[in-house]
C-alpha cells in the first residue's frame, strides 16, 4: 500500500513537473494585437495590462478595463506605421467600427486603426 502511495506521488510530481511553466517559456499570446478600453463615444480609458518587462518579448499575459469601458482588441502598429491621432472623428469610428469585441483590421482615412507598441519597462 505505502509503495503504491509513494509511485503515485511520484507520477503526480512528474506530471506536474512536465506541465510546469519554464522560466524561459515563450508566451503563447499574439504580440500583433492588444487590448484598450472604450467609452461608447470611442474615447479610449486605460487598459492595465500585465507583460514581462522584456526589450525581447512585448506580448502581454492579460489585460483588462479596471476604470470601465469595454474591453476592444485593438492591432498593434506595425513598424514604420503611427496610430491615428485622436479625435473626436476618429473616436465615432473606432466605437462604429467595433465588431465582437475587436477592431482588428478596421481602418479610418485609409490608415489602419492601430496602437504604438508598447514599451517595456527599462
Amino acid at each position: 500500500m505505502l509503495r503504491a502511495i509513494t509511485l503515485g506521488a511520484a507520477i503526480g510530481l512528474a506530471a506536474g513537473a512536465a506541465f510546469a511553466p519554464s522560466a524561459f517559456a515563450q508566451s503563447t499570446f499574439d504580440p500583433t494585437v492588444t487590448s484598450i478600453c472604450i467609452e461608447p463615444g470611442g474615447r479610449t480609458l486605460p487598459a492595465t495590462c500585465r507583460a514581462q518587462p522584456s526589450h525581447i518579448d512585448p506580448r502581454e499575459d492579460i489585460c483588462q478595463c479596471l476604470d470601465g469601458g469595454q474591453q476592444v482588441t485593438i492591432s498593434v502598429c506595425p513598424p514604420g506605421v503611427r496610430p491615428p491621432a485622436e479625435s473626436a472623428a476618429y473616436e465615432r469610428a473606432r466605437a462604429e467600427a467595433v465588431k465582437n469585441g475587436s477592431v482588428v483590421g478596421a481602418t479610418w482615412q485609409g490608415r489602419p486603426m492601430c496602437v504604438a507598441p508598447r514599451n517595456p519597462a527599462r
